[in-house]
């Protein structure tokens, strides 16, 4: 009974016969055109829409194009009204049912079938929602969005990630006139107050209001206004947030100058949000920035991912799968989950959410305290000399940390904060419990020099300062227990650790005598040799000869010399660590025939290996046709091949003597 007319697609052959006819609405046989518009689509349905203007939003628009008459027949209580001319008063899910009987009753009713429809619900009472009509206020959005839109694209305002300025530009380019009013019972007042002829005033204050009604009526008294009832869209009032909480008087009066804290706080560095909310808040926030205070309200926007389940669904109290943040608190600690959440959190993506994300965190805790109780419990000898070992372990940690700064600041500054917190990570992780403190581990029962400890706790303070901003319960404990403090000092206060430079090549001859340890506790491990045995391990090659210190005491070895050549008479297995060959002496170690026999297979599929990688690279048709780094690749398998087939053979040629 609310149609206007019904509508096709211009370009629907079908229905060219309708074009410029009427119809008769069924029941109340009131005369409506048949129109076209382009939104009609015609795979859908019977490709004829009928326009309700008054109780459909798209309907509406369809309406204001051709100019339809809008006839809003349910009342605020979902009951029809005069205006429906038949079941007045009657509900609207009742009336529904009684005019199904009443067409069929008057032959107007084709067939009932039942089809799915995008129905709203509240999400608090889950009452079907019906669009109507009513009077609303708006705000007009095309200067502001412009202004908004060219803050953004000139980089006055940067977002992180750069994708998310894709979706803000098309916002904004196709942006609407904004409701500002809201039919709820708590929020910022409209300031608007009615006359009693219906005109109306809109002012900051009831006395300004009053004022300004007297200017239309000079016999009008406060008692004679009555003030719109309506509330301010939430985040009409958060658009304000960058300036009221510093002023709240600033945007209501265009004559008022910003107070002293304003002045000084704005505009702000970073915001850190969600992107579902880009155009709901942050760009408003730009806009009224621009409005009021003729300046962007920050300089960069940091957009988080939304966690979601393992299967992608977005967490939600109706779905059930969210965890309590406080429980996992009281299971893992809150330093366990701020740190495996945000391991995890690179900038607006998506974090599927799993306990073992927490788990980490709590691992990573137990792992920071233990390494101190392991510290805190080395005895300290002032007259014993610092070891050659301990000197190349502070000297090569005080360079990985100095390193690790400087990445993490880089980190920073472009807003990975996940990337400087997995370098923070794998540095304490690594670097300082697996390496650092495994070197200057004194054996058990024994003391250690004062210079390697009061360099081991420093590099701990500094580690603690690091992470603390992610993880600031444990770093706060551990800190005051490093040395007395006073009661009120407070990790938060600490310097940052600051990079003074670094040497290169120090860390990188550091990582050789990590890769030649690892192969030499490997080839204990495949040899079966005890873990107390002490070997004899000779180098060929540039080996970084300050080194030697580390690889002895972690490897356990007897003696580490560097050999231009190894004897065919000393009976040894050997492994590269880049260009360097390292041979670990087995003489008298392993059972002589059962490494020949094991060194004798590994030789034959060497050997089966290198002739498929010469059957192929002899086929002309494969060298000619295939790509040029295919090709490269399989030459570099035979060269490696043609090495290790000449390790072992010499290998072998040691154990037979």
């Amino acid at each position: 009974m609310a149609d206007a007319a019904i509508c096709v697609n211009p370009k629907d052959e079908r229905h060219f016969w309708l074009k410029g006819k009427k119809v008769l609405i069924p029941l109340i046989n009131r005369e409506i055109p048949v129109i076209e518009d382009d939104y009609v689509e015609m795979d859908f349905g019977t490709g004829c829409l009928k326009v309700t203007p008054a109780h459909d939003v798209h309907d509406y628009e369809i309406g204001l194009r051709h100019n339809l008459p809008v006839l809003e027949i349910i009342d605020d209580h979902g009951r029809l009204n005069e205006k429906a001319q038949i079941l007045v008063g009657e509900d609207r899910f009742v009336a529904r049912k009684k005019i199904v009987k009443m067409l069929e009753e008057s032959g107007n009713l084709l067939k009932v079938e039942d089809y799915t429809s995008p129905v709203g619900y509240s999400e608090r009472t889950n009452a079907v929602i019906e669009p109507r009509l009513s009077a609303q206020w708006f705000l007009k959005m095309e200067d502001l969005a412009r202004e908004a839109l060219a803050s953004v694209e000139e980089g006055r305002v940067k977002f992180i990630p750069d994708k998310y300025r894709n979706t803000y530009r098309h916002w904004m380019e196709n942006v609407r006139d904004w409701c500002i009013s809201r039919q709820l019972w708590w929020g910022q007042r409209i300031p608007a107050w009615y006359l009693p002829d219906g005109s109306f005033v809109v002012e900051p204050t009831e006395q300004e209001a009053l004022k300004a009604a007297q200017a239309k009526d000079p016999s009008l008294k406060m008692e004679d206004l009555r003030q719109d009832e309506d509330v301010l869209d939430t985040w009409f009032s958060s658009w304000l947030w960058p300036i009221s909480v510093f002023d709240p008087d600033m945007p209501g009066h265009p004559d008022h100058k910003p107070n002293a804290d304003l002045a000084y706080y704005y505009p702000t560095n970073d915001l850190v949000t969600g992107p579902d909310i880009i155009f709901f808040w942050v760009a408003r926030m730009i806009m009224a920035g621009n409005e009021y205070m003729h300046a962007e309200p920050f300089r960069n926007v940091y957009f988080t991912g939304i966690v979601r389940d393992k299967l992608g669904r977005k967490m939600s109290k109706t779905l059930g799968n969210s965890p309590d943040p406080l429980d996992l608190i009281a299971k893992y600690g809150a330093d366990a989950v701020r740190l495996g959440m945000l391991l995890c959190s690179s900038a607006g993506n998506d974090i599927l959410y799993d306990e073992t994300q927490v788990e980490q965190g709590r691992n990573f805790c137990g792992k920071i305290w233990n390494s101190y109780r392991l510290v805190s419990g080395w005895n300290v000898d002032e007259a014993l000399p610092q070891s050659d070992a301990n000197k190349v372990a502070v000297k090569w940690f005080a360079a990985k940390l100095a390193q690790t700064i400087e990445a993490v600041e880089d980190h920073y500054s472009k807003f990975r904060i996940n990337d400087a917190l997995m370098a923070i990570y794998k540095l304490f992780w690594d670097d300082y419990c697996s390496w650092y403190l495994e070197l200057v581990k004194p054996a058990y029962g024994s003391p250690i020099d004062k210079p390697t400890l009061e360099a081991t706790l420093d590099f701990f303070e500094k580690l603690l300062c690091l992470i603390h901003p992610v993880m600031p319960f444990i770093t706060e404990e551990l800190w005051h227990a490093v040395k007395p403090r006073g009661e009120k000092e407070s990790i938060m206060y600490a310097q940052s650790p600051v990079s003074e430079g670094f040497d290169a090549s120090l860390i990188e001859a550091f990582e050789m005598a990590k890769e030649t340890i690892i192969g030499i506790r490997a080839t204990r491990n495949q040899k079966g040799l005890a873990p107390k045995e002490a070997l004899e391990v000779l180098v060929k090659g540039a080996f970084p000869m300050e080194m030697l210190p580390v690889v002895s005491k972690l490897a356990l070895t007897s003696s580490i010399s560097k050999v231009e050549a190894v004897s065919s008479d000393v009976a040894a297995v050997s492994f590269m660590v880049r260009t360097v060959e390292v041979f670990v002496v087995l003489s008298g170690l392993v059972n002589a025939e059962e490494e020949i026999a094991k060194i004798e297979a590994q030789i034959k599929y060497q050997i089966d290996f290198l002739a498929a990688v010469r059957r192929k690279l002899a086929n002309e048709s494969f060298v000619a046709h295939a790509p040029e780094k295919v090709v490269a690749m399989e030459r570099k398998k035979e060269a490696d091949s043609l090495s290790k087939l000449e390790s072992l053979q010499a290998q072998l040629k040691a154990l037979k003597k």
